[in-house]
């Protein structure tokens, strides 16, 4: 059966068409935030009927950068595009392409992605990370994603790292998103986040705010992994060899919690590859409850 993936994040949105657990097509695009959703919505759709007619496809699994109310199936915020507040993205995907469509938070199906099919296999509880324009995390326990009482778990870039802090998008000052994430970097510091990772210098301060927020998902969660996806975790050994090394000087003395920090295995994918699960998941349900 084929199956629709697509990634919506901050500054870009993906899609994948998955045959037979293999990626048959893949593009990206980059965000129009002046257009907000509208603009997304019809470039999403437009390319969507058009791999279905071509390729045919009976589902779709979606992540959405940004807190998502699963149980109703609706995107309840973006902090980076406008106009997505309580969109019901799930079921207008199904009026418009005609298939069963299922959304989660990014970071919650990179999670997934991770699990099943990347850095994360064998690894129980398994924490995600993404670490890109904004920062996310998503947990999986049990082999299942652990949404919380109200599906807003894993909210790590929202955790207040810096009291008193610079102001970030959600309204809080001193969130880890705002210290670290890539859509400040270039206004706080002059420079890309790309060009600001080849900076040894820069690193090892960066990596003292990252690990703060990672710290409190090792003590409260002791994952057996930590994965990190996104576009600032392809700096590689740059990034992860200093935040090891910091993390290891963080945490609290007597723990013998495992750090266990690894980049994803499945770049910029990871995302696409867990919807792809999401969906054979929902799928899966559905079939057994016939």
């Amino acid at each position: 059966m084929g199956t629709l993936a697509i990634d919506i994040g901050g500054t870009k949105f993906s899609m994948a068409l998955f045959h037979d657990g293999r990626m048959s097509r893949r593009e990206s695009h980059a965000t129009d935030r002046e257009g907000g959703r509208a603009w997304m919505m019809e470039r999403i759709v437009s390319i969507g009927k058009s791999w279905r007619e071509s390729d045919g496809f009976e589902r779709c699994g979606i992540g959405f950068g940004g807190p998502v109310d699963f149980p109703s199936q609706k995107v309840t915020l973006s902090t980076h595009v406008a106009d997505w507040q309580g969109f019901p993205l799930a079921s207008t995907i199904e009026k418009e392409l005609g298939v069963p469509a299922i959304i989660d938070n990014d970071a919650n199906v990179g999670a997934l992605g991770e699990a099943i099919h990347g850095a994360g296999k064998g690894c129980d509880p398994l924490f995600y990370m993404t670490l890109s324009t904004g920062i996310g995390g998503g947990l999986i326990a049990g082999g299942q994603v652990y949404r919380g009482a109200d599906s807003y778990a894993g909210e790590l870039g929202h955790m207040t790292i810096r009291p008193g802090g610079p102001l970030c998008l959600c309204g809080s000052h001193g969130c880890l998103e705002r210290m670290c994430g890539g859509i400040w970097m270039e206004t706080d510091h002059g420079k890309s986040a790309k060009e600001l990772m080849t900076d040894p210098a820069f690193v090892s301060q960066y990596v003292v705010d990252l690990a703060m927020g990672l710290k409190s998902a090792i003590m409260l969660l002791n994952p057996a992994r930590i994965v990190i996806g996104g576009g600032i975790a392809k700096a590689g050994e740059l990034l992860f060899g200093p935040l090891r090394a910091e993390l290891q000087s963080q945490i609290t003395h007597w723990s013998r919690a495992r750090i266990d920090v690894v980049p994803a295995a499945l770049g910029d994918d990871s995302v696409l590859w867990g919807a792809l699960a999401l969906a054979q998941s929902a799928a899966q349900r559905k079939s057994e409850a016939n």
